[in-house]
């Protein structure tokens, strides 16, 4: 098979590539790969398929009609497992070949599985995948001393499933606190009292040293001599890109593919984007690994413009962090960073559980994180992005995040 363009993966970096190369192209032929056998659909959507409030057939992001009004060869449940830029061809798992003019790989992540004595003998889940979503969805019916292992995003969003199912959930993480990626230990500290309060159990500063199995029960074993007893293992401590296909071709990576501002990979007519890319950080302009919505669908859209040969095409601005987190009734925000230095400004409302943290440095916004305070996660990314002062309004921002953001930004926009 030949194809002018090839995009690997089917999640956002790829659809929005995908978009922006039909924009400026309309019939240059297009071929989209992707080692998932289901329409496509977004990860972020997977803990609601868990708790059954989204079903698969509505989390589909694009069809068949999609791809055919678009001209686009769509081949799903086929993983690229051999890149040979110098040939301009890619081999898939079911041992074809396709020969293209421009690539973009776009191939997501896959769960880091740390290296556990004993883990590998046991029945685990993981989610990352809609067949993992719908497997651990059936496995909640019955378990009643669910483990789960990290206290990240996903790992916290399955917990407070099982908490609802009425399961007895412990969540163990080998931080001091859960989320530590995204908020400090007061915002973290008021989400882990919620889930207590829920009827969890946080267990935190703990690492697991074994996992055994007995009479058809799981152990896991604590680095401080205390043992779990568990019906359901979920293993939730990370991702991170799958890069076997990329052997001997010459492609630059890291922690992920090591991309320049227009995504472009260190080879000629390669281009990476999302979770697979490691591009650079706004804040401290090193490469990294953003693996977030708006930064995938970003990438895929420069990455799909620059291969198209669009004029309008740019520079990426570089990444910002943007996670939203609901639990509970609850909400969480985090937006970009706390650098070094930084003047820290503060709300916290501990009878009411609400928290404000608004971190500045040089009169500029860097980051803002909230729990249960409402303001524009988007808007605060673009007033990271445009480097805006707010030192003149940091008061306003600190009591009323919400409308003095967008009024900001509505200047800015003017």
């Amino acid at each position: 098979m030949d194809t002018r363009y090839l995009v690997v993966g089917s999640s956002h970096a790829a659809l929005e590539a995908v978009a922006a190369i039909r924009m400026h192209d309309p019939d240059g032929s297009l071929a989209l790969v992707t080692r998932d056998r289901h329409p496509p659909y977004s990860p972020t959507v997977l803990p609601y398929v868990v708790s059954g409030r989204s079903v698969p057939e509505s989390v589909r992001l694009r069809d068949d009609r999609y791809f055919a009004a678009n001209r686009v060869t769509y081949l799903p449940g086929r993983a690229l497992v051999r890149l040979r830029p110098k040939h301009g061809t890619a081999t898939l798992s079911d041992g074809a070949t396709i020969a293209y003019d421009k690539l973009l790989l776009a191939t997501g992540a896959t769960p880091a599985i740390p290296p556990i004595p004993g883990l590998d003998r046991a029945a685990y889940h993981v989610l990352r995948t809609l067949d993992d979503a719908l497997a651990l969805r059936s496995a909640i019916a019955t378990a009643r001393r669910p483990v789960v292992l990290g206290g990240g995003l996903v790992g916290m969003h399955a917990a407070e499933n099982l908490v609802e199912a009425g399961a007895a959930v412990t969540v163990v993480e080998m931080q001091s606190r859960v989320l530590g990626a995204y908020f400090d230990p007061i915002a973290a500290g008021l989400i882990e009292r919620t889930f207590v309060a829920h009827g969890a159990r946080i267990v935190t500063g703990r690492r697991v040293v074994a996992v055994s199995r007995e009479d058809a029960a799981t152990h896991v074993h604590l680095d401080d001599g205390d043992t779990l007893a568990t019906d359901l293992l979920l293993v939730a401590t990370g991702v991170k890109p799958d890069l076997a296909y990329l052997a001997d071709s010459g492609v630059a990576h890291e922690a992920g593919i090591l991309v320049d501002d227009g995504m472009r990979t260190s080879v000629a007519n390669v281009w990476a984007a999302g979770d697979c890319a490691q591009a650079r950080d706004f804040l401290t302009g090193r490469p990294m690994l953003n693996a977030i919505l708006p930064e995938a669908a970003e990438q895929g859209r420069l990455a799909g413009m620059a291969m198209a040969g669009d004029p309008g095409g740019r520079s990426y601005a570089g990444g910002v962090p943007l996670n939203t987190y609901r639990f509970f009734g609850h909400h969480a925000i985090a937006v970009g960073a706390v650098p070094a230095g930084a003047a820290d400004h503060v709300r916290h409302d501990a009878a009411h559980g609400r928290y404000l943290r608004i971190a500045v440095a040089d009169g500029r916004l860097h980051g803002m994180f909230g729990v249960d305070v409402f303001f524009d996660g988007g808007v605060m990314r673009q007033l990271v992005l445009r480097r805006t002062d707010v030192s003149a309004v940091i008061d306003r921002l600190l009591a009323d995040p919400l409308r003095t953001g967008r009024e900001l930004m509505s200047r800015l926009w003017k």
